[in-house]
């Protein structure tokens, strides 16, 4: 990479996560990067993001109104052209938590255009999980052509958007396991467990996803938003290692 300017992208859309988690996101970054990197946000709403932050509006992207404010939305970029990205870009959600160095992410596999997560709980079936991925700017604009072309027809065939880009892009390379792990599926204790034991931090770990609840600060602070009944296993107990990485620069 030498001294070229890494990108690292992310989106906020609607009202799930405030403009905090974007710049707690930023914070992480900075602290896991030696490198030059320029951090990206497309966004409907830029007030309240940290002024080293570049944002874009969300690029177009033709989806029934149904869906268009779930993740389908990543598919926007995939087209040829995206206002201020070149080259090969990281993408991160933003309920992640970055624990670890995040050059590696670029440099691992520099011919591959696509890498990204194997997803935890589809081991084996080729699909990945788009909270952390590194993509080719305009390698794979047929995924963006072809939800623009027939979007309802992809929404028929493809339960979410990680499924329709894993089925259809033409080749991808997964990310070592270690790298990339799941609060849930990785990390948090199996039930009754997880009343008793802190979810661990492994060493080799540098991105921990968040898929659904809780969110980072929530498990943070050992709590799970869920209904009564489910909370008779859906238990975390307050993780400290979060609140060290999970932060906004001081």
């Amino acid at each position: 990479m030498g001294d070229r300017i890494q990108t690292i992208v992310c989106m906020k859309w609607g009202d799930r996560y405030p403009a905090s988690y974007v710049n707690c996101l930023s914070s992480m970054i900075r602290k896991h990067t030696a490198r030059p990197t320029r951090v990206v946000c497309f966004t409907d709403d830029p007030v309240g993001i940290d002024a080293d932050v570049v944002t874009y509006p969300m690029p177009p992207v033709a989806l029934p109104e149904r869906v268009a404010n779930r993740p389908w939305r990543k598919v926007s970029l995939w087209a040829a052209d995206v206002p201020g990205l070149s080259g090969d870009v990281l993408f991160l959600d933003l309920d992640v938590v970055i624990t670890g160095s995040l050059d590696a992410f670029f440099d691992y596999e520099p011919a591959s255009t696509f890498c990204v997560i194997e997803n935890w709980t589809q081991m084996g079936s080729g699909i990945g999980n788009t909270s952390c991925y590194r993509f080719r700017v305009g390698a794979h604009s047929y995924l963006y052509e072809r939800m623009c072309a027939d979007p309802e027809g992809v929404l028929a065939a493809h339960r979410n958007s990680q499924t329709f880009i894993s089925r259809t892009i033409t080749r991808k390379t997964f990310w070592p396991a270690a790298w990339c792990v799941s609060f849930k599926h990785t990390l948090l204790p199996p039930w009754p467990l997880n009343f008793f034991r802190t979810p661990p931090l492994p060493p080799q770990t540098k991105v921990v996803c968040f898929t659904g609840r809780p969110d980072p600060d929530e498990a943070r602070d050992g709590r799970w938003p869920a209904p009564l009944l489910k909370k008779l296993y859906k238990h975390v107990r307050p993780t400290p290692w979060i609140g060290e990485h999970w932060r906004p620069a001081r």
